[in-house]
């Protein structure tokens, strides 16, 4: 298996109790870290409000994140998961990635999904159509960027979008093409897009979710004549990782401890729960779970520790004991 990892960004509240003028060293000293660490790429999500709730804490935006990220860092490759198709015209983030993937030198990851978070969608001023258009859009977009990547004039009639002569100067160092991982795990649409445009898909929150959904994308991919094989299946975890069962209670406490004084109480038990669902142990036991993940075909994981934001210990254990066992 492979990793990633996220940076801390705000969005998910983990620089909250940190000064601003703390924010960007601590952004810069993690990524480093992952950089030495044996992880292969690093990641921000796409959002510009926080969760579970909007709040006045900092979130950072994605894009300029990745620019400034691929100017600061050496060989770690750099990741959005996902960017939203919806906030950016697809060519214009055609642009926007052909040149991190230049300043970076051919390390950029291209996550893409269908959007999802209405609040923000209506706050910042963008419509938010159902999701069949919204996915109707990614596709588009998806197959946009791929032209805007590879030919040197592209002209588009879609049903949503249309170019007239775009070009796309310098295209990206990777070839074919900067590799593209479509998000999301919708089994008649999403993972349709997946199987024709999708390098790596990301998908599943359970080990039996992602089963089933890899068996769907499979068969999409039968309908086109292409080999499944041909897609690298990710998916996302939320890790809490102690060296002993009682230093993961610790953990444990201190994320519910973090979020109590900034979120309602109904959303302060949504956050146990999904902190205490996910990828949760010793280094041992989550060894033991990722080994299933693994023989059920997953091939890379990216990971999010919470406390990131004020600590890199749990990522320094899984870097060191986990990766090694699993590579």
């Amino acid at each position: 298996m492979r990793f990633g990892a996220f940076v801390p960004q705000g969005w998910r509240l983990d620089l909250a109790g940190r000064p601003r003028s703390e924010h960007w060293p601590l952004i810069t000293a993690v990524a480093d870290t992952i950089e030495r660490s044996g992880f292969e790429s690093l990641w921000v999500y796409d959002h510009f409000h926080t969760v579970p709730v909007p709040t006045q804490e900092p979130t950072y935006e994605a894009w300029t994140l990745m620019g400034a990220l691929a100017a600061r860092t050496s060989t770690v490759r750099l990741g959005q998961m996902c960017t939203s198709n919806s906030y950016r015209p697809p060519a214009y983030l055609a642009k926007v990635a052909a040149t991190i993937d230049v300043i970076s030198g051919g390390r950029l990851e291209m996550g893409i999904g269908a959007g999802w978070y209405e609040e923000e969608y209506l706050g910042y001023g963008y419509e938010f159509p159902r999701p069949s258009t919204r996915i109707g859009q990614l596709e588009e977009g998806v197959e946009i960027m791929r032209r805007m990547w590879t030919e040197e004039e592209v002209h588009y009639v879609g049903k949503y979008y249309q170019l007239a002569g775009a070009i796309c100067q310098p295209k990206p160092v990777q070839r074919p093409h900067v590799p593209l991982w479509v998000a999301g795990g919708g089994e008649q649409l999403t993972l349709r897009v997946v199987a024709r445009y999708g390098d790596y898909g990301n998908f599943g929150d359970t080990l039996d979710e992602f089963v089933h959904k890899r068996q769907i994308l499979a068969e999409h991919c039968r309908e086109i004549s292409r080999n499944p094989d041909e897609i690298t299946l990710s998916s996302n975890f939320n890790v809490v990782i102690g060296a002993t069962e009682a230093k993961v209670a610790e953990r444990l406490q201190w994320i519910h401890d973090h979020y109590a004084p900034i979120v309602p109480e109904k959303q302060l038990d949504r956050m146990d729960r999904l902190y205490r669902n996910g990828l949760v142990g010793t280094p041992e036991q989550i060894i033991e779970v990722l080994s299933k993940w693994r023989a059920a075909g997953l091939a890379y994981g990216i990971c999010y520790f919470h406390d990131l934001g004020h600590t890199d210990e749990g990522l320094r254990l899984f870097a060191e004991q986990v990766i090694p066992a699993l590579r």
